[in-house]
């Protein structure tokens, strides 16, 4: 059912103005086929949790395209390697069970968004879909760990007024940072006195 202005009637559409139908309408608590193309595309996504007290937290996770896998229109599956051992993204599951994902694909402007509520699983459940197929590690093995399934709450494409804005996609400064890394990296680990 389309919501109609009353829905959106609050302090920010009182003094900006109300959404267009065509906006008001986009979310669903489904993937329709656009979307769903578009997930099984992007090889990187930004998903964002917060804890119990709304503390936020974004997290990268990439793999090859579609390596978040479609379970059935309500559900996704997204597999986790790896990494630092922070763990900051389960830690906030753990006490509050809802994400926000933005699905990307390199050169495209567009965006996919999707919100729902999380269960996590094991490695098992992950290799009965052989997502480990799915995973591409550039610095060496990582093995898949665990998991999420998110039960899909909102999912909408997202329009492209921000990558365009920022010329996100632009060739030409692509290639200027081809190769370069930025000083935000984190330095290599410095071997311990035992092992010298």
């Amino acid at each position: 059912m389309a919501k109609g202005e009353a829905d959106f009637d609050n302090r920010f559409t009182s003094t900006f103005g109300f959404p267009s139908e065509r906006a008001a309408t986009k979310v669903k608590d489904s993937l329709t086929d656009p979307v769903r193309r578009f997930i099984q595309e992007s090889p990187f996504l930004v998903m964002a949790t917060s804890d119990r007290e709304g503390r936020c937290d974004a997290s990268p996770k990439g793999g090859k395209p579609g390596f978040v896998r479609i379970l059935d229109d309500r559900r996704l599956l997204v597999p986790d390697v790896a990494g630092n051992k922070l763990f900051q993204s389960y830690l906030n599951m753990d006490e509050n069970p809802y994400v926000g994902l933005c699905f990307f694909i390199p050169g495209i402007a567009d965006i996919v968004r999707v919100n729902g509520k999380v269960s996590m699983v094991t490695r098992e459940e992950l290799d009965r879909h052989r997502v480990e197929e799915s995973m591409y590690n550039p610095d060496g093995y990582r093995g898949v760990q665990q998991g999420i399934i998110v039960e899909i709450e909102e999912s909408f494409g997202h329009c492209p007024r921000a990558l365009s804005y920022s010329d996100f996609w632009d060739q030409e400064r692509i290639q200027e940072k081809q190769g370069t890394a930025h000083p935000v990296r984190m330095p290599p680990a410095v071997p311990s006195a035992a092992g010298s």
